[in-house]
């Protein structure tokens, strides 16, 4: 996961910071494998019946094959009553597959990112009624 991090995002998480995130009792993660090898990953965060998505990171070279899409379908499946997540603004494939699942920008983190410093969106999903 922490080599992942290191290619996908400017400021990664170290190795500790990802040992400590996959060892919380609120913390999720689902992986996508390509003959045997990890080549992304996501994470969810859960509070109750809330849930907020950590992290999702494809390696560069398997972008664009789904397996972005596969992983928030994966997060999603708890049909939680609330979901939210940041993302940079300037994120648009991101920010478009969030979209897709019916997430929408509600607010903003000014100055959230740094390398470049950037502000995030927070994108909300709200689940429907559940019985």
């Amino acid at each position: 996961m922490s080599e992942i991090e290191g290619r996908c995002f400017s400021l990664p998480w170290s190795f500790l910071a990802c040992d400590s995130e996959l060892n919380l009792d609120c913390a999720y993660y689902w992986g996508a494998f390509t003959g045997g090898t990890l080549v992304g990953y996501a994470g969810l965060r859960i509070a109750v019946d809330e849930g907020h998505i950590t992290n999702i990171a494809v390696l560069p070279e398997f972008r664009r094959a789904g397996i972005a899409r596969a992983l928030v379908g994966l997060l999603l499946a708890d049909n939680l009553k609330l979901y939210t997540l940041e993302v940079r603004e300037s994120n648009a494939a991101a920010i478009s597959l969030y979209g897709s699942f019916g997430f929408a920008a509600l607010g903003r983190r000014k100055g959230y990112y740094d390398k470049p410093r950037e502000d995030a969106l927070i994108m909300v999903r709200y689940s429907p009624a559940l019985p």
